[in-house]
């Protein structure tokens, strides 16, 4: 699953694997995929497509989906507002949507996340999640309680299966998916620290003959660290295909680390004579990757915005596609209303076309740019008579270069990025015959600062100015070195 789709869950419903991951604080919520071979995947939706439930605001984590008498699950995690991390559920009659969210179910002080819901050996539904005690020192117990079969309330008393207790745990267990086999349930789980350059992410296993325990964990935890391919995996969810076993989870490919975030990786594991889940040795090596395959090259043909664009998720940007052209509505905050799509390798180019880059109203400029975050942006703009290269950074912004504005119709735009951190800018007034770069001396800007810990770099668009002006676009291309 190239790209940043951190925390992938799947399920097998008829004979499709329907998939879905992480969004964090882009929107649109949770990516919906489906494969039949569990390797190829299409994007067809997002579980909240628009806007996020009432009672959440942000940081959209760890949905597990999940299907039992033709309805369709999702429960996940959410900031709920004025209130701590939530574990809520949403619910459908078809795995594509529309979905109907039933609001939270369990937020505890420390916050509350990582739900997984399992049956016991007397067929009662339970959910299972972690107690978010790492964000205030404190240990972080895993935790099972009885939900009704509607998946709308918890019932009874919850039940502590384990916490963390391991010096290759660090300050964490999280991400349990339990799986039965045999006389045991398994519990697969993350344990230490997940994300960013230092992250030492691994996963392990417990297992116990009943769901409320005890639970043992395995003497060999963890069962699968990094390699020279992938590291920090984590947090995934046990499927079958053909008799074989798998864990998709995630991992940062060791080349763009968290530049393009933490990847969806299927990786096989067997088990041993003694009961124990076993990853054989490269079970998670490098993919045979396409890289052009991801390369992306919207026209804007149609009334909708393709499902793989993104936007901040507090921030949503207004925009129409028509006529070919997308129409996007400035912004007059932060970097402005932004529109990103996910990165894939290191190494790419992104370009748009921007129309009537002249007749911007005063004080509004639009282009290209590598955006981490809101806050968080490096972006060559024209409008106001200039092309500018700027960067903002934690809010603050810096001039990097400027040129008077070129008397063209149409102005391109182009992104390059080398080894995932290092960004150059240049233009075109001529259709792309000849280009300028910006700075002249055709300078990288370091992006080292852009991605948030939790999340890659998205190129895209963005508009800054007053919300009545807008920029008008042509197209956009992402291709992939």
């Amino acid at each position: 699953m190239p790209g940043d789709f951190p925390d992938p869950s799947v399920t097998k419903i008829g004979d499709t694997y329907w998939a879905t991951a992480t969004s964090s604080n882009w929107g649109p919520i949770f990516p919906l995929l489906k494969s039949k071979n569990l390797t190829d995947w299409e994007l067809v939706g997002h579980v909240f497509p628009n806007q996020p439930p009432d009672w959440a605001d942000y940081y959209f984590w760890a949905p597990e989906i999940s299907e039992e008498n033709g309805k369709t699950y999702v429960f996940y995690t959410a900031h709920k507002k004025n209130g701590p991390l939530s574990v809520g559920v949403a619910s459908a009659d078809n795995p594509a949507g529309p979905y109907r969210d039933h609001g939270p179910l369990v937020g505890q002080e420390d916050g509350s996340i990582d739900a997984f819901p399992i049956r016991d050996e007397n067929n009662q539904l339970y959910i299972v999640w972690k107690e978010d005690g790492n964000s205030q020192n404190r240990p972080t117990p895993i935790w099972a309680q009885r939900i009704n079969d509607d998946r709308t309330a918890l019932t009874g008393e919850k039940t502590e299966l384990f916490r963390n207790t391991i010096p290759w745990e660090g300050n964490l267990v999280e991400g349990a998916s339990i799986v039965r086999h045999g006389d045991y349930f398994y519990a697969f789980y993350a344990g230490n620290g997940c994300c960013g350059h230092n992250c030492t992410y691994g996963i392990g296993v417990a297992r116990s003959r009943k769901l409320l325990g005890p639970w043992e964990k395995y003497e060999k935890n963890p069962i699968l660290t990094k390699n020279g391919s992938w590291t920090c995996p984590g947090h995934g969810t046990v499927t079958q295909r053909d008799n074989r076993w798998f864990l998709l989870h995630h991992a940062y490919d060791t080349r763009s680390f968290e530049f393009v975030g933490r990847q969806g990786v299927l990786s096989e594991f067997v088990w041993t004579p003694a009961g124990w889940p076993e990853f054989p040795q490269g079970a998670n090596a490098a993919p045979a990757f396409n890289v052009a395959s991801q390369n992306v090259s919207d026209d804007f043909k149609g009334t909708n915005l393709v499902a793989s664009w993104q936007w901040p998720i507090e921030q949503k940007p207004t925009f129409t596609v028509r006529d070919g052209k997308l129409l996007l509505s400035a912004r007059p905050d932060h970097s402005g209303a932004a529109l990103g799509h996910h990165t894939y390798t290191t190494d790419y180019t992104a370009t748009t076309t921007l129309l009537q880059p002249a007749a911007l109203p005063t004080g509004t400029v639009a282009g290209i740019a590598a955006l981490g975050d809101p806050d968080n942006t490096i972006a060559l703009t024209a409008g106001d008579g200039k092309l500018r290269l700027w960067q903002l950074e934690k809010g603050k912004q810096q001039a990097l270069g400027e040129v008077a504005l070129p008397n063209s119709k149409a102005l391109m735009l182009r992104l390059q990025a080398q080894g995932g951190n290092q960004y150059r800018f240049s233009w075109s007034a001529d259709a792309g015959k000849t280009w300028q770069n910006l700075p002249a001396n055709g300078q990288a800007i370091n992006g080292t600062y852009l991605p948030p810990w939790d999340r890659g770099v998205r190129a895209g668009l963005l508009a800054r100015g007053p919300a009545t002006a807008t920029a008008t676009f042509d197209d956009f291309t992402l291709n992939n070195q």
